[in-house]
């Protein structure tokens, strides 16, 4: 198991990673997901591990169930002890305006779809949502 910087919630037993600068709403993100349904896997800290050709996030012992809202602290959320990664969402004020298919980054050795999302807007959770529905591996 290897420490990744990233926050992770999952999604109808998925794992979405979401990584960017500090700053640009991660936490936001994860906030607004857990308020649709997601469950918290980590905030700001996850552990990655290999298996059978799977990427598995798991909450860092260290941050365990809590998750930093802006203007109220740490907060404690329900965790979700492991979900497959399916999708990495990077929140990028560059972000490209429309894509064609998801970009791929490797993590332990484990091929992802990626996407940038512009941190800006109030429907980035929705944009996640899809993003997770259109591009993200299925669990079979």
């Amino acid at each position: 198991m290897t420490p990744h910087q990233a926050t992770c919630v999952a999604i109808d037993g998925r794992a979405v990673l979401i990584e960017g600068a500090p700053g640009t709403g991660k936490s936001s993100l994860a906030l607004a997901l857990i308020d649709r349904g997601a469950v918290l896997v980590g905030d700001d800290g996850v552990m990655l591990e290999a298996r059978k050709g799977r990427l598995v996030a798991m909450p860092h012992p260290n941050t365990r169930g809590l998750i930093e809202v802006r203007n109220l602290g740490l907060l404690h959320e329900p965790v979700c002890d492991e979900a497959p990664v399916a999708l990495v969402l990077v929140l990028d004020p560059a972000a490209p305006r429309f894509v064609e298919h998801p970009e791929s980054v490797e993590h332990a050795g484990i091929a992802l779809p990626m996407l940038r999302l512009a941190p800006e807007g109030t429907v980035l959770h929705l944009k996640a949502e899809r993003a997770l529905t259109y591009y993200g591996l299925s669990l079979g």
